[in-house]
């Protein structure tokens, strides 16, 4: 698991996309869910390293890259 001390680095995902870690939020709340239905859970934010959309990852699911 990556820290805020990461922010900057490397990462990879679940999925094995590579990006750099913009953010870590422990008590994120996703807006696209519903009000009522909304939850805080610890979110890592990456950014593609070539550019692009960046994209949020459970935190316990990005880890350090090679």
């Amino acid at each position: 698991m990556v820290t805020s001390e990461d922010i900057g680095h490397r990462v990879e995902d679940g999925a094995g996309r590579i990006g750099i870690l913009r953010d870590v939020i422990r008590d994120y709340e996703d807006p696209s869910d519903p009000p009522g239905e909304r939850r805080k859970r610890p979110t890592a934010f990456v950014w593609p390293e070539g550019g692009g959309r960046e994209w949020t990852v459970p935190l316990d699911g990005v880890k350090r890259a090679p």
